[in-house]
């Protein structure tokens, strides 16, 4: 019987396991979209406990712990930080084949070298260990970066974002690279009225451009756009249900946006229309700066609107959506495409039976001017686990070059997410390493090394420019 977690965890053969020794282990990380706190790297903070490294803002914990039965004040409400992390201890135990088990065990391996299991048991002996070394020098925010061999980190920050935060971290001469990403959902969402229109008077005071017309909320975006490509951004995302690509006139969208200025309601059709037009002039902007854009989909929202209005977004009520992709992203691209305007694009897909249509369509515009040039993305939010992983590496492998790919990102809001990329990477490695043993490919482990450093590193490192 193989220990838990040990050396050769997911490595089922003797291939994988050179390969992922050999080659994936040691490569560095560039974590190129996240949702880490640029004020807590600039800070450089030390986390008081376990819970705040842990359980704060972690909303797949907060979803077994709803499903385990724990009440809300041990998740997002009063409670003390122990008693929260004894109600995660208990729930760890019941999250058996769920990748929270792996992880949980992992990041306690990894940056606490515990290889105790988590259960209600010891959870007051982890609890202790691990805040008393996070509240050392050792374990900074940015050590714990360093820790795990981090050599790129791209937040994602709003247009109205100052990035003071990133200033600070670039003027200490902090060797880790944290980018930021211009994610401008908000100037996008005409669903909302009110909420759109406080974020057009934040535009205005954060640009200092007087909005008053459509022509100029796109004055105080592109102003924002610029400012983050001075700061070092070089990447742009978006996270929608859907991509849009209705046809539009100027004069439409021009319409809609003093409509909604006025406080009135769009209609269902003058909203697709905005959404599709700003879409298309983000997408521009980023080809004319050499950028790399990224869009996240298939992601049904904020379902449960009785704990929405009590606990408000992402705390945990969404899902995978079902609605169909195909069309509306083929127009999307094909309309960029057509100008020869397409900057360079990672497809990021939240319905496994997407996956497929999603890596085709990156095919259709792949034109041979940059290597992978348009990319299906890695396993994301609900997928990206051993299974997840796997479908997304064997459908890139089917439709693409798995060759070319770029490698896994965290998508996390934890500093403690990094074992991740070994999680990745160890699949990776066995999948090569099976199909190997098999013949079905050739035994050139220095080849197929190259590879593997490729994926796990080298691919991102040139794809993004760092």
């Amino acid at each position: 019987m193989k220990k838990f977690l040990g050396k050769n965890f997911l490595l089922q053969n003797a291939t994988a396991k050179k390969l992922y020794h050999d080659y994936a282990k040691a490569m560095p990380v560039i974590d190129y979209h996240c949702h880490l706190s640029p004020e807590q790297i600039a800070n450089d903070i030390n986390f008081e406990n376990i819970t705040q490294a842990w359980l704060s803002g972690d909303h797949y914990k907060w979803r077994a712990m709803r499903t385990n039965g724990v009440e809300e004040s041990y998740i997002t409400g009063d409670k003390s930080d122990y008693e929260k992390f004894e109600m995660w201890a208990e729930t760890v135990s019941y999250t058996l084949r769920n990748p929270l088990y792996h992880w949980t065990h992992l990041e306690l391996q990894r940056y606490f070298d515990i290889d105790e299991i988590l259960n209600a048991g010891s959870a007051k002996k982890i609890y202790a260990e691990c805040s008393s070394k996070l509240q050392t020098k050792e374990y900074s925010i940015r050590n714990l970066l360093r820790r795990m061999n981090v050599k790129v980190v791209c937040t994602t920050d709003d247009p109205t974002d100052t990035l003071e935060h990133h200033q600070k971290i670039k003027d200490d001469g902090f060797e880790i690279k944290i980018f930021p990403a211009f994610r401008p959902d908000k100037a996008i969402n005409v669903d909302d009225v009110a909420g759109f229109n406080i974020y057009v008077e934040k535009l205005q005071a954060v640009s200092n451009i007087n909005i008053s017309s459509f022509e100029s909320f796109l004055d105080a975006l592109k102003q924002r756009h610029d400012f983050f490509a001075t700061m070092g951004c070089t990447v742009s995302d978006h996270g929608l249900e859907h991509i849009y690509a209705e046809d539009y006139t100027d004069a439409e969208i021009v319409v809609a946006f003093y409509k909604i200025r006025d406080g009135r309601e769009l209609t269902s059709d003058e909203r697709n229309k905005f959404k599709s037009a700003m879409l298309h002039i983000f997408a521009i902007w980023d080809w004319e700066k050499g950028w790399v854009q990224q869009y996240h989909l298939g992601a049904l929202r904020n379902n449960n609107t009785r704990l929405l209005e009590q606990l408000g977004p992402d705390t945990g009520w969404d899902s995978i959506s079902d609605v169909h992709q195909g069309k509306a992203l083929a127009k999307f691209l094909g309309r960029l495409d057509s100008t020869n305007q397409l900057a360079k694009t990672i497809l990021y897909n939240l319905n496994p039976a997407d996956n497929e249509l999603m890596a085709t369509m990156a095919g259709n515009f792949n034109d041979g001017s940059v290597v992978g040039k348009v990319q299906l993305g890695s396993a994301w939010w609900f997928l990206d686990q051993k299974d997840g992983m796997t479908k997304q590496i064997n459908t890139l492998s089917n439709m693409g070059l798995l060759s070319k790919f770029v490698g896994m990102l965290t998508d996390s809001r934890s500093f403690l997410s990094y074992p991740r990329h070994e999680y990745f990477r160890r699949i990776l490695c066995n999948l090569f390493g099976e199909e190997i043993e098999n013949g079905e490919l050739p035994n050139d482990l220095k080849w197929t090394g190259k590879v593997i450093e490729d994926i796990c590193y080298n691919n991102a490192k040139n794809y993004f420019n760092w």
